[in-house]
């Protein structure tokens, strides 16, 4: 699937967000809902908050569910991250029941969302989720590659 206008925004401000992660590595992520709006917006946090799970997308997942009103639910909104989630993440992205996810890098180490595994479209799962992959690829290795050549 090809990525739209809005995709590239939102993906746009995902960079944005993961650039201010210092001291974690750079990674943004935002959820926007179903007519576009921006609900939340993260960074990775694991080592700003000390908790393995402070993953930009969990993060990004838990604010837009305070804020969108159907629970736990994100049906019909789109989740935009900078790096193809891990596991955890593309799990989480399953059982919010996301519509859409949209994502810049490919992680050959971790990915879960057609790098490693494919979770998010697992038919053994009870929802698939429509990936836009490959958005701003570039800008979002180019983040990547310059905070791990910083740390060498």
């Amino acid at each position: 699937m090809k990525a739209s206008r809005v995709d590239r925004e939102a993906m746009q401000r995902a960079l944005e967000v993961a650039a201010s992660s210092h001291p974690d590595v750079p990674v943004g992520a935002v959820v926007l809902d179903p007519d576009h709006r921006v609900l939340a917006t993260a960074c990775n946090r694991r080592e700003a908050d000390g908790d393995p799970t402070a993953h930009a997308e969990i993060l990004a997942l838990r604010a837009a569910a305070e804020v969108y009103g159907d629970g736990w639910r994100l049906p019909g909104c789109t989740l935009v991250v900078t790096l193809e989630p891990c596991t955890m993440c593309a799990g989480a992205a399953v059982l919010a029941r996301i519509g859409r996810l949209v994502f810049g890098a490919f992680d050959a180490k971790a990915g879960a969302v057609g790098g490693l595994f494919d979770v998010v479209r697992d038919p053994r799962l009870p929802h698939r989720v429509e990936v836009v992959s490959g958005v701003m690829a570039a800008e979002s290795q180019q983040l990547l590659t310059d905070f791990f050549a910083a740390r060498r």
